[in-house]
């Protein structure tokens, strides 16, 4: 037995939640340390201080927003590549702009590379967040449905008790009539001498062959010919 037959479905749902509970707690994190160092750029590039809070909520809330409609188009047929759009769209303008501002308000001593790139590591963590929680979100719909399918009892497919035949066989099931092979041979008689049938038509009348249906009338035949002799 492997370790992911060992695990039990309560286990995986368990594992899964977690998982998605950390994701949530570091994507408000990186959201946090992106928001604040957004709002200080606002304020320097001339916004005011009661309205600089809106720039980071646009920026980082295109990222949100994309967030919520992937994972709720995650498991339906629309088009997803538009909240997709959005979201990679969200992340370069937030990576820019923390970057932007770490290379105008870190110290003369840290080299502009260096802040850039820890600026720039909320957002893509953000960015890396949302799509790791996608990931478990459509994970989970799966499982569950296969152990859905694994723990349905599964019914008989036998019975010990009789087995009830539609009425629709029982109408097929009833027996013809059976006719004798001298009833043939005199129906096919009166068809070929007085009807005048070939012995095609009558062979295709009676259900039989043809060589059968000649078969037939050659002791008749015959017996013709040794009287006309």
């Amino acid at each position: 037995m492997n370790t992911t037959e060992a695990v039990s479905p309560r286990g995986r749902r368990l594992a899964v939640v977690t998982a998605i509970t950390g994701t949530v707690f570091i994507a408000a994190g990186a959201f946090w340390l992106s928001f604040t160092a957004l709002a200080d750029l606002a304020q320097r590039s001339g916004i005011e201080a009661g309205q600089a809070w809106a720039w980071p909520l646009i920026v980082d809330g295109i990222i949100v927003v994309a967030t919520v409609a992937v994972v709720a188009l995650a498991n339906q047929s629309r088009p997803t590549w538009y909240p997709w759009t959005l979201l990679a769209a969200g992340a370069v303008v937030s990576v820019t702009a923390n970057a932007i501002h770490a290379i105008i308000a870190a110290d003369t001593d840290v080299p502009a590379v260096l802040a850039a790139s820890v600026a720039a590591i909320p957002p893509l963590v953000l960015l890396s967040i949302t799509h790791l929680t996608v990931i478990l979100t459509r994970t989970t719909t799966p499982d569950a449905g296969v152990n859905a399918i694994e723990d349905a009892p599964v019914e008989a497919t036998t019975s010990s008790g009789p087995v009830v035949v539609p009425e629709v066989e029982q109408a097929h099931a009833v027996e013809l009539p059976v006719v004798s092979v001298s009833e043939r041979r005199a129906e096919a008689t009166h068809l070929r001498e007085v009807e005048g049938w070939s012995n095609k038509q009558i062979a295709r009348h009676l259900g039989v062959h043809p060589s059968t249906v000649g078969r037939w009338f050659t002791p008749a035949i015959n017996g013709a010919k040794e009287e006309t002799s």
